[in-house]
């Protein structure tokens, strides 16, 4: 009866061990499925120049840890930003689309949010590559900058923070690095010649007040006494205003805050680049079994220029070179921790400038030069058309598909990063709006030679300055100028403004364009003419075209920049303590 019984159990027995074997091979599929994504590493430093690295040619300043991302990976030598300043150029990097699809573009004026107490910034109805990583599952974390807005509405809502557009923790400060945050007494504001006719303009009302004053007394003129008196005291109060909130500046904005909380304000410059290297190397360690996306986005090597006592006065290049070797230093530091917990292999790594190299930054204290330097490219920061404030040294690494020393020398663009993330995430692109990135895969693992895109714009607030063409065959990059900043006699940089403008007295107009091949002149010294060029007409038509077509896609939408999304609100400042004394070192709510 017992061996029947044994008999009569094998079937169910042996049924039972294939259904646990099916089960297992499944859990197993959905595990190594899973285990296929790639971490996500992305570093983005501020205003640093195509000359400032390594591996880019700069043979003084050190940057041993980026130059060790482009060995071990890729280096585009022709990666392009979508603006040439801060808040529109991250803007399309984290959405693939151009900044003006977004608002966050103007025609004229302020280019970038100002203050933390606006209500312009990223619009809620963006999807950034953050937010869709999360909805995958993915643990998603910003540190450092981020400079896209905060409150959407003056009642205080705070759609456009960073965990708002898909990042689950966020650790930094919402605006920019100022000078105004250093602890030299300088401030950005004086460098604005809107503050020096500002300035003109009270102390011709305070001259005027003055003299009138001294005619009443002298019995020129009959005037009430309580008349000039009043007069006098508007005008010294006007004149005294711009000196009390520039001093406001640096409480307000110099901030870090900790998801919606403020953490410390103003914050401390002298320990900062320690402070946040470790914030991602706790979400490193805290993230490190499950797919993870971290974003550090670098305050560095924007002016006020800090760094710590062990990098102090250690590089060639003043204090801008020691900020760019303490920078490489904290790359390496977060390098370091993907490698000790054996990541290295599945993360994706990437490492940009948002912009080019600020050549007008030059200290009011010393005359110390504290802008980027661009290597060979004309222009910088603020210069949408040409390549010094558009073209950036990046690197990359994925060593599960790009070979080791691999270089790109087509033309690339920054929103190429939103559709590559997507790929390699195993997530579709979406396809209700337009995206204008295209995935860099094909170029980096050399299944294509050129790319396919054949057309980037290359606007200065919400006017395209000038286009890029890559024809289909041949070696040639063409570009034309349309419009280009008028520099300072003798220099490419404007001084007297401190950054160039994108209209009116401050820029020129081309007609016809002017061309180059960027392939064989990426200076462009050496404009190509007619004479020069049997297809210059072809040329400039072709791309003329291009531009017609990019501009028939473009809706207009609301500009972020406009005066009444950049005005300062008061009820809407992050504060701390009693407003306006804004002042913390440990975590408080808004």
């Amino acid at each position: 009866m017992a061996a029947g019984t044994t008999k009569s159990l094998e079937p169910v027995w042996s049924g039972f061990v294939r259904f646990s074997l099916l089960c297992l091979l499944l859990c197993l599929s959905v595990t190594s499925k899973q285990d296929d994504r790639p971490n996500f590493l992305l570093f983005m430093v501020d205003d640093m120049g195509y000359g400032d690295v390594g591996c880019f040619g700069n043979d003084t300043i050190r940057t041993p840890n980026i130059d060790r991302i482009a060995s071990e990976g890729a280096k585009l030598t022709h990666h392009l930003a979508a603006a040439s300043m801060c808040s529109p150029s991250r803007a399309a990097f984290l959405t693939g689309r151009y900044p003006v699809r977004s608002g966050m573009a103007i025609r004229g004026g302020m280019r970038v949010l100002p203050n933390t107490a606006c209500t312009g910034g990223l619009p809620a109805n963006e999807t950034t590559f953050a937010t869709l990583l999360k909805q995958a599952g993915y643990a998603t974390a910003l540190i450092g900058k981020w400079h896209l807005g905060l409150h959407c509405a003056a009642t205080g809502s705070l759609c456009h923070h960073p965990n708002n557009h898909g990042f689950d923790y966020f650790y930094g400060t919402p605006i920019t690095n100022l000078r105004d945050c250093g602890e030299d007494g300088e401030s950005v504001i004086y460098m604005m010649p809107v503050y020096k006719k500002y300035k003109q303009i009270c102390w011709a009302g305070l001259v005027g007040a003055a003299s009138l004053l001294l005619m009443k007394f002298l019995g020129k003129i009959q005037v009430r006494w309580l008349s000039l008196l009043s007069f006098l005291a508007i005008c010294t109060l006007v004149m005294a205003f711009p000196k009390v909130f520039i001093l406001q500046l640096n409480p307000w904005n110099c901030l870090l805050m900790e998801n919606e909380k403020v953490a410390e304000q103003p914050y401390s410059l002298r320990d900062l680049t320690p402070k946040l290297v470790n914030k991602s190397l706790k979400f490193i360690e805290e993230n490190a079994d499950r797919p993870f996306f971290l974003f550090h986005s670098f305050l560095k090597v924007h002016t006020a220029l800090f760094a710590t006592e062990e990098f102090e006065g250690r590089s060639l290049h003043g204090r801008y070179g020691d900020n760019v070797e303490e920078m490489d230093w904290a790359v390496g530091r977060i390098l370091d921790a993907v490698e000790k917990r054996g990541l290295s292999h599945k993360t994706f790594v990437y490492l940009t400038s948002d912009n080019g190299g600020h050549v007008e930054e030059i200290s009011v204290r010393d005359g110390q030069r504290e802008g980027g330097h661009n290597g060979i490219l004309r222009g910088g920061k603020g210069m949408a058309g040409w390549d010094g404030g558009i073209r950036m040294p990046t690197v990359l690494r994925w060593p599960k598909a790009i070979r080791p020393g691999t270089v790109v020398d087509e033309p690339t663009s920054q929103m190429d990063v939103f559709p590559t993330v997507l790929r390699l995430a195993q997530l579709k692109t979406p396809g209700d709006r337009v995206v204008d990135g295209r995935d860099m895969m094909p170029l980096l693992t050399g299944s294509r030679n050129v790319t396919d895109r054949r057309f980037l714009m290359h606007y200065c607030g919400s006017s395209i300055h000038a286009a890029r063409y890559r024809p289909p065959t041949g070696g040639a990059v063409w570009k034309a100028h349309y419009t280009t900043p008028n520099w300072d006699l003798g220099t490419e940089g404007c001084y007297r403004t401190f950054l160039c403008q994108c209209s009116g007295d401050g820029v020129t107009h081309h007609d016809p364009p002017l061309l180059f091949d960027i392939a064989k002149d990426p200076a462009e010294r050496s404009p190509i003419s007619p004479e020069s060029e049997p297809k210059f007409a072809e040329i400039i038509s072709t791309i003329g075209r291009g531009v017609r077509d990019h501009m028939s896609s473009v809706e207009e939408v609301e500009s972020q920049f406009s005066l009444r999304n950049i005005l300062w609100r008061p009820w809407l400042q992050p504060c701390c303590g009693n407003f306006p004394f804004c002042s913390c070192n440990s975590g408080a709510y808004i």
